[in-house]
C-alpha cells in the first residue's frame, strides 16, 4: 500500500504518517520544510519505505510534478495548509493569495490528477483535510474559513459522483475543531478553546478513513458545532464566529 500525505513534516500530517508508518508498504511525504522531513524520514524509516519530497504545493506546477513523480498511490491524504487571523482589510494579500493557493488550488489539482487515477483502477481513498470552520463563516478568518468551506463541498460533491458511478473509489474529509499543532502560530492566533491532541485527532482520522466514513468528525464538542452551524440562521453563526476570533487577536 502506498501512501502520499501533503503537509507531513508537523502536525496531524506528521502523526498520520507515524500512524500509517505501520500499515504502509510505502509512504512519501510532501511538505516545504526540507530539514523537518528528514527528522520524520529518519523516525518512519524503520518502519517502511520513506520518500520525502521539499515542495511547496502553492505553486500549480509543483502539484503537476508531484503527480508525475508520483504514481500508483492508493491512499492520497491533502493536508497541507494554513490560517490567518485578523480583519479582512488588514490581512496581507499576498498571504491571502498563498492560502487559496495551498488551501483550495493544490487540493483541487491533487484530488482531481489522483481521483482520475483511482477511478481507473476502481479503487483508492482520498482524504481531505478540512475543518469545522467548513460548515460556517468566519469573520476574522474570512479567508480561511472559505477556504475550508471549498473543501468540503467539492468533496462533498465528489461523494455523490462516486456514488452514482457505484465507484469503489472513496472519499473522506476530516473536520476538527482547535488542534494543538503549529498551525496556531502561523496564523497568528491563540484558541479560548481546548485544542485537541493532534496524535489523538490522527488516530480517530485514520481509524474512521479504514471504516469508510465520508464526515469525520473528532470530538462532541465540534459533532456539536456541526449541527447547529446546519440549524442555526447564518447571521447569528456569523456573530458567535466573530466574537470567538476577536477573543484569539486580543480585540479588533
Amino acid at each position: 500500500m502506498k501512501i502520499l500525505i501533503t503537509g507531513a513534516s508537523s502536525g496531524i500530517g506528521k502523526d498520520m504518517a507515524r500512524i500509517l508508518a505501520k500499515k504502509a508498504d510505502e509512504l512519501v511525504l510532501v511538505a516545504r520544510d526540507i530539514t523537518k522531513l528528514e527528522e520524520v524520514k529518519k523516525e518512519l524509516e524503520k518502519e517502511t519505505k520513506v520518500e520525502i519530497i521539499s515542495m511547496d504545493l502553492s505553486k500549480e506546477e509543483n502539484c503537476k510534478e508531484i503527480h508525475n513523480r508520483v504514481k500508483n498511490v492508493d491512499i492520497l491524504i491533502n493536508n497541507a495548509g494554513f490560517g490567518e487571523c485578523g480583519n479582512f482589510t488588514k490581512t496581507n494579500l499576498d498571504k491571502d493569495l498563498n492560502m487559496i493557493k495551498t488551501n483550495v488550488i493544490a487540493y483541487h489539482i491533487l484530488t482531481k490528477l489522483y481521483l482520475t487515477d483511482m477511478k481507473a483502477e476502481n479503487k483508492g481513498k482520498i482524504l481531505n483535510v478540512a475543518s469545522i470552520a467548513g460548515f460556517m463563516p468566519g469573520p476574522l478568518m474570512a479567508t480561511y474559513y472559505a477556504t475550508k468551506n471549498y473543501v468540503v463541498r467539492l468533496s462533498e460533491a465528489i461523494r455523490e459522483e462516486l456514488k452514482k458511478e457505484k465507484s469503489k473509489v472513496q472519499i473522506s474529509i476530516l473536520c476538527p475543531g482547535p488542534v494543538a499543532t503549529n498551525f496556531n502560530k502561523v496564523a497568528n492566533v491563540k484558541f479560548n478553546l481546548r485544542e485537541a491532541d493532534s496524535m489523538q485527532v490522527a488516530k480517530y482520522a485514520i481509524k474512521k478513513l479504514e471504516k469508510g466514513k465520508f464526515y469525520i468528525i473528532p470530538g462532541i464538542d465540534v459533532k456539536i458545532a456541526k449541527i447547529g452551524a446546519k440549524l442555526l440562521p447564518t447571521t447569528l453563526i456569523s456573530k458567535c464566529a466573530y466574537i470567538a476570533q476577536k477573543r484569539k487577536i486580543g480585540g479588533e
